[in-house]
């Protein structure tokens, strides 16, 4: 059993590595009871400022697990910033015992800092490390991912750019342009139902937004662009192993 997150296919990417029929969280949010059981259990998922998204982290708060060994599988762009230790001491705050983080470094959707055709030209080496993760799992392996002081420091620059920012700054960051056509593509793709076609064009609604970005990566028409400069307005990312309407079917809330 493996349960994910994803914004732009990366994580889902991952996941169905491990298991044919991974989990969407956001689909699975909306039950009730969040009780699991599995001989193993595990959780794959980006991470946004070195953590993992707000939903996952609820989603481990309510969530109970009965399993022998639970794993968790971050992907990360361009620096992890210490991401297995922080999701170790989330787990430990949520009472989830747990055996094993690794982290996998993958093309970065962050549209701020980087370009998304530069990005798809980079050999991150996926499939290779991807190999020893999913041997590593085979073996039941326990291990948290190695995390040094320069990832510890990197982290604490983030919090303390982060500190001098309003705490809902993440929540203003996406603009919707006058080239939208209110094809609805941006509310299908979005796992909090933060965006909706209103009279005929895309609302962002403030307030429960993941940042995940996956209303702009998705535009057909590039009309959801961010409040700050992108690194390429132009280029957009979706990870090429994953279809538009898979990501559709991991995030859609429309009843």
């Amino acid at each position: 059993m493996v349960f994910y997150f994803t914004g732009t296919g990366n994580s889902l990417y991952i996941a169905k590595q491990i298991e044919r029929e991974p989990i969407s969280i956001p689909q699975i949010m909306q039950r009730e009871c969040l009780e699991f059981t599995a001989e193993r259990i595990g959780i794959v998922a980006p991470v946004y400022g070195h953590e993992v998204p707000t939903m996952v982290k609820e989603f481990l708060r309510k969530s109970v697990f009965y399993t022998n060994y639970f794993y968790m599988i971050l992907t990360y762009g361009n620096r992890h910033g210490g991401a297995a230790e922080l999701a170790k001491k989330l787990c430990d705050e949520c009472g989830v015992s747990v055996n094993y983080i690794n982290v996998i470094l993958m093309a970065d959707n962050w549209l701020p800092g980087f370009d998304m055709d530069e990005q798809k030209k980079i050999d991150k080496k996926v499939e290779e490390n991807m190999d020893k993760i999913l041997s590593d799992l085979a073996k039941r392996k326990n291990m948290i991912s190695e995390v040094t002081d320069i990832d510890r420091a990197a982290h604490q620059q983030f919090l303390d750019r982060m500190s001098q920012m309003p705490a809902d700054v993440w929540q203003h960051l996406l603009r919707v342009t006058e080239n939208c056509v209110g094809c609805g593509t941006c509310e299908k793709v979005c796992p909090s139902s933060s965006i909706h076609v209103v009279d005929g064009k895309a609302v962002h609604i403030p307030g429960n937004c993941q940042t995940c970005l996956a209303c702009a990566h998705a535009c057909p028409q590039k009309a959801i662009q961010l409040t700050i400069p992108e690194a390429n307005p132009d280029a957009r990312y979706r990870n090429e192993h994953i279809s538009l309407h898979e990501i559709m079917e991991s995030n859609c809330q429309l009843s």
